[in-house]
């Protein structure tokens, strides 16, 4: 036996602290209680069977990666997702957006071919792509390494899981969230406009491209407006995340007890992601419905108050008119962030408040439960596709990373 393999039987039989074998615990494995870990064919990739008398707890340490292969495999999944569904984005976007009337986006088949036909697919459905994918990738790496290390210190701290799964993903929302937020603003207003100089619809804006439209938004708007709407989208996507994870974390918890093996398969990988994403998409609509509604809405108040002036006999009153319009067409906000997938009612009252609480209560006065629920069909639709894309790429890639370091130690060790 050589001396490297003797150091590292060495390492491998001693025991470590419990703080540092808690911090190697897997994504979805920390809920599971100790008994229900300690599977006979648990595997970790295709290959790699844990044997019938391993303790459960170093079945607990084997089952979490470093949080590098979290935040890597969390970044390639959750953009992968995002620019899959971009080009549904990018038509509830018009049609959340269009500020003609009659409106000239309506349905979402004939605005996927109307775009598609007169725009193409970079310029027109994939428009916005490159601040999506600058904003997402950061975004999903930071999102997925705080919600491991938050996860983890909690269930070690003797949490109940379920706490800590739910707290931790309003956490890691709210971290990634100052990176999300300006990457949704350049991208909505860019899938907004279309191409530049766009001959087909007039949507307020005109940017070349990403970078102009960052230092125009900056130098006109200040740059507080690439935070537009923070408020609005937190109070929305904070729950959203927290309810998804929770909900994953669960369903991986049953279905793994069920097939009695870490490994659930392909269909069962699907079906938990994209469940967990659409039960959160439902009950978070109403706050979605709210969001949208107070960033389409006209905000008439924000015109500048001026004292009247005599008007010069030669601006006619046509003018003075169009004048106002434009006024009022600038003002007129657009959601920011994804999946917005609720198309205000034609009709709808003008909420006339920045509040997300005062917006539910007027909605629920006027129009009802149901209106809490408008486009819910779409955003569980978006959601669901979405977050099965992204958790599936997440556990594929995990286990990828798992195996390649795997691989890596054992050659060390020879």
């Amino acid at each position: 036996m050589s001396l490297a393999s003797r150091v590292a039987n060495l390492f491998s039989s001693s025991s470590t602290g419990p703080q540092q074998s808690r911090n190697e615990l897997g994504f979805v494995d920390d809920g599971v209680p100790a008994g229900k870990q300690g599977f006979a064919d648990i595997k970790l990739g295709s290959e790699r069977v844990m044997p019938e008398n391993m303790a459960p707890k170093a079945v607990e340490e084997e089952a979490r990666p470093p949080y590098l292969h979290s935040m890597i495999a969390g970044g390639i999944g959750g953009t992968t997702g995002d620019l899959l569904m971009h080009s549904l984005d990018t038509v509830k976007t018009r049609q959340q957006g269009d500020p003609h009337f009659p409106p000239k986006y309506t349905t979402m088949a004939s605005s996927y071919t109307t775009i598609l036909k007169q725009e193409g697919i970079r310029r027109g459905l994939y428009g916005g792509w490159l601040p999506a994918l600058l904003g997402s990738f950061p975004g999903t790496i930071i999102f997925f390494g705080t919600y491991e290390y938050s996860k983890r210190h909690m269930i070690d701290f003797g949490i109940t899981p379920q706490v800590a799964y739910l707290t931790s993903g309003f956490v890691a929302d709210f971290a990634a969230s100052f990176i999300y937020v300006p990457s949704e603003v350049l991208k909505t207003r860019l899938q907004l406009q279309g191409r530049y100089k766009n001959p087909f619809f007039q949507s307020g804006y005109n940017y070349k491209g990403t970078a102009h439209a960052a230092r125009t938004i900056v130098r006109q708007e200040g740059f507080s407006a690439l935070f537009y709407g923070y408020k609005a989208t937190i109070f929305r996507d904070l729950p959203f995340s927290a309810l998804q994870f929770a909900f994953y974390e669960q369903a991986q918890t049953w279905a793994r007890q069920w097939k009695q093996s870490r490994d659930i398969g392909l269909p069962l990988e699907l079906l938990t992601g994209a469940t967990a994403g659409g039960l959160a998409g439902v009950i978070t609509c109403p706050l979605d419905v709210v969001k949208t509604r107070i960033q389409t809405q006209v905000n008439t108040s924000t015109e500048p108050a001026v004292k009247p002036t005599p008007v010069h006999p030669t601006v006619s009153a046509e003018s003075k008119a169009a004048a106002k319009s434009s006024l009022r067409q600038q003002t007129r906000s657009i959601s920011t962030s994804s999946p917005s997938t609720h198309t205000p009612r034609p009709g709808c009252i003008n909420l006339d408040t920045s509040s997300v609480v005062t917006g539910l209560k007027l909605i629920y006065k006027t129009e009802g439960i149901a209106g809490g629920f408008r486009g819910v069909g779409p955003r569980f639709v978006w959601t669901s596709v979405q977050s099965g894309c992204m958790l599936f790429l997440y556990q594929t890639i995990l286990r990828k990373l798992d195996n390649y370091s795997a691989s890596e130690n054992q050659e060390f060790a020879l």
